[in-house]
């Protein structure tokens, strides 16, 4: 019996099949067959994998000619290949160590594998090494080293999270949602699938541009909307016969505590938000990303190129899933144009995703939030030197000029009561109670600055619906950080006073690999208030994977964990902070920090100053659930990430430690790190429940004029916003 019938899926981009398709097939099975995957050429001691019915059943010919409609003939074979070969080898690694629970020898497999996209490689001896090593000599030659390097982490990513898997199954352990999410990009293989994408249609994304957020964000959309769709169809053989417990349906399920149907439901939702999230990116980010990069016409042409074989890859594999042997899928309809009623049908679903949600009314009133109960085993510490830095961040704020007015603001943002309200001494406190006096009142008035900061950008911006000036201010931010230290122009805002003055004293004892860092971390989160404002101009609640990803940045969490790492920098290799264990066990503490955030701040945002960008927000749109029940959710997303953040320090640190066999200093230079982030999500949670920003009596007295009425604004006119009103139903 089937655990739920297939979901209605969000289609607009037709899927169309290239005609080379049988050649591809013939093509395929003798190179299968050439390599040893074969059940009757495999090597002695190999399991039986795949029978030559078995992989005409599975028919990945069929799935690149649906993803890459537009290949000559020898390109679709390459790329059939390579599909080929990862199957394989996600079948084989089934077999051969995900059923054993082989944790040891799988490690080993996956480093010699590797080894076939190095300088040197080995002799193959096995069906995934000779066909890695044939598909690597037939593909980089004719790419750039750019291309091959983001290929070749991409590859790695791909074969080596796949320990990641075998560890969940070995200890029959369901991941959270957001873990999983980012874990199932790497071991899903969709960004690898993203770069030969590149390979496929002849137009490598621009080195300048690849790493924008734009890019980014298109390559993750995409990738999620691969994964999640591939975890519905095969949920039932996964859950079923390979005893998988990394599914999205399963940990929706579990997570939730809601049946397999249910659950199917939500991650369609999900996918539904991912592949919006796709289109949104490209037709209001990608053009402005154009305009400051100064892209030439080529360059535009290859990214517009590689937008149209991600769409196109979208809608083949979609229709693949619905043919493949592979897949749960009796019964189900092609995904393919079937005539002027589907056409209707897909203008009505373009429609219905370009309509604002009612959840997005600015200044909708919501009232107080009941707090939950919030899970929290760390004592919040409190640094001796406290009272000093209470007096002296109010001093250093009004010598910085954030209690009078401003350009465009005559009224004051902040006054000195407001401010000692606020209490920002308290947090900094916590966040680093073995400060010297020095270093608190440092840490203290980098958080008043980035506090202003973040109330003065959409006072100033969003009133005007200002992107072009909302531009130019973030442009302007890295003047006032010169990595050596020299000469700044004058400023034209208590921001940029208070920044030039914060940075002299912060970096002037950095090395020059810290002060880049924590440089590059400012100009995050201010570039990423550009987003928020993004959101504003559409009347648009942000996809919930976008808005936890970018609330890292919105609410300075970068900023301030890389305060945290002062001290620490020197005593650690440079690579440390860059591995995936760090970045997962940072990325859990701070969605720890910036959800306790959005449940604090939820009534602020929503009803006194008209925000979209909230993760109880955020739920409540994916789920169609009420305020309560979104909090609620978020609590458990909480306590989820809080208890991967100490999953990661019991395991994943010593295995870091052991790998990059750091010595005694390094290693307690990393646990000293380990206890500032423990202070970190401490201190975030005892401030939230200290300080005078988000009391409804306090939120009353500073925003007399809105009072919790709804304050209509005017309709989006800017730049990029009639954009997000009509979605093409045409590849771009």
């Amino acid at each position: 019996m089937r655990p739920f019938e297939l979901p209605d899926f969000y289609l607009v981009h037709p899927a169309r099949l290239n005609p080379h398709v049988e050649g591809a097939r013939a093509h395929s099975t003798l190179w299968a067959r050439q390599m040893g995957m074969l059940d009757d050429t495999r090597d002695p001691g190999t399991p039986e994998i795949w029978d030559e019915d078995t992989l005409a059943a599975m028919d990945y010919a069929l799935l690149c000619a649906y993803t890459h409609p537009d290949c000559v003939p020898a390109e679709l074979d390459l790329i059939t290949d390579w599909y080929v070969w990862v199957f394989y080898f996600d079948d084989h690694f089934l077999e051969v160590y995900k059923r054993s629970r082989d944790q040891e020898g799988a490690g080993a497999y996956l480093d010699r594998l590797c080894s076939f996209m190095g300088p040197e490689p080995p002799e193959p001896e096995n069906a995934a090494e000779r066909g890695l090593a044939d598909l690597w000599a037939r593909t980089v030659p004719a790419m750039s080293e750019h291309w091959r390097a983001r290929f070749v982490e991409s590859t790695e990513n791909l074969l080596r999270e796949s320990l990641w898997e075998l560890a969940n199954i070995s200890e029959a352990r369901v991941p959270n949602p957001v873990e999983y999410i980012e874990k199932r990009r790497a071991v899903g293989g969709a960004p690898w699938s993203a770069c030969l994408v590149e390979h496929a249609v002849g137009a490598e994304v621009p080195p300048g541009m690849a790493g924008s957020r734009p890019l980014r964000v298109l390559r993750d959309a995409f990738s999620d909307g691969v994964h999640l769709r591939n975890d519905i169809f095969s949920y039932q053989r996964e859950t079923e016969t390979e005893g998988e417990v990394n599914n999205a349906v399963l940990v929706v399920e579990r997570f939730l505590g809601v049946g397999p149907r249910r659950a199917a439901e939500i991650v369609n939702d999900l996918l539904t938000s991912r592949l919006r999230q796709f289109e949104n990116t490209a037709l209001t980010e990608v053009p402005l990303l154009f305009e400051e990069h100064a892209a030439t016409p080529a360059e535009r042409a290859a990214v517009a190129a590689y937008v149209k074989g991600l769409q196109d890859w979208q809608s083949g594999g979609h229709e693949w899933h619905l043919r493949s042997s592979r897949y749960m899928n009796e019964g189900a309809g092609g995904g393919g144009p079937l005539g002027m009623g589907m056409a209707l049908s897909r203008a009505a679903v373009v429609l219905e995703a370009a309509t604002p949600s009612p959840l997005a009314v600015p200044y909708r009133k919501v009232g107080p939030v009941r707090m939950p109960e919030f899970t929290m085993p760390y004592r919040a510490r409190v640094n001796p030197h406290i009272e000093r830095a209470r007096r002296n961040v109010v001093d250093w704020c009004g010598a910085m000029g954030m209690y009078g007015p401003v350009a465009r603001h005559p009224e004051p943002l902040w006054t000195p009561a407001l401010l000692s309200g606020f209490d920002f001494a308290t947090c900094a406190a916590s966040l680093a109670p073995d400060a010297t006096a020095d270093h608190l009142d440092l840490g203290t008035q980098w958080l008043a600055w980035g506090t202003y900061g973040d109330d003065y950008f959409p006072k100033i911006f969003l009133r005007d619906r200002d992107l072009p000036g909302a531009r130019m201010f973030v442009a302007r931010i890295p003047l006032f950080m010169p990595p050596d230290l020299g000469p700044t122009p004058p400023p034209l805002s208590p921001v940029e006073t208070g920044l030039a003055d914060l940075w002299r004293r912060t970096a002037a004892s950095m090395s020059p690999g810290g002060r880049e860092r924590f440089r590059s971390a400012v100009e995050r989160m201010v570039r990423s208030w550009l987003w928020e404002l993004h959101h504003h101009l559409q009347d648009r609640v942000p996809d919930p994977v976008d808005h936890l990803e970018m609330r890292r940045f919105t609410f300075g969490s970068d900023l301030t964990l890389s305060l945290a790492r002062i001290g620490t920098e020197d005593r650690l290799p440079p690579d440390i902070y860059g591995t995936s264990a760090m970045r997962a066990l940072e990325n859990a503490a701070m969605d720890y920090g910036t959800l306790v955030n959005d449940v604090f701040s939820y009534q602020k945002e929503i009803e006194f100053e008209g925000e979209r960008t909230n993760a109880v927000l955020a739920v409540e749109q994916l789920l169609g659930c009420g305020r309560d029940e979104a909090v609620a959710i978020v609590a458990d997303l909480m306590t989820s990430r809080l208890r991967q953040f100490e999953r990661a320090i019991a395991g994943d640190l010593p295995a870091l430690a052991e790998e990059h066999r750091l010595d005694e200093e390094a290693r307690q230079a990393l646990d000293g790190y380990v206890t500032r982030l423990w202070d970190w999500m401490a201190g975030i949670l005892k401030w939230h429940r200290k300080t005078r920003r988000y009391g409804e009596p306090d939120l009353l007295a500073r925003y007399p004029r809105h009072g919790g009425e709804r304050l209509v604004l005017p309709g989006p006119n800017g730049l990029g916003t009639s954009a997000t009103r009509i979605r093409l139903t045409h590849p771009l």
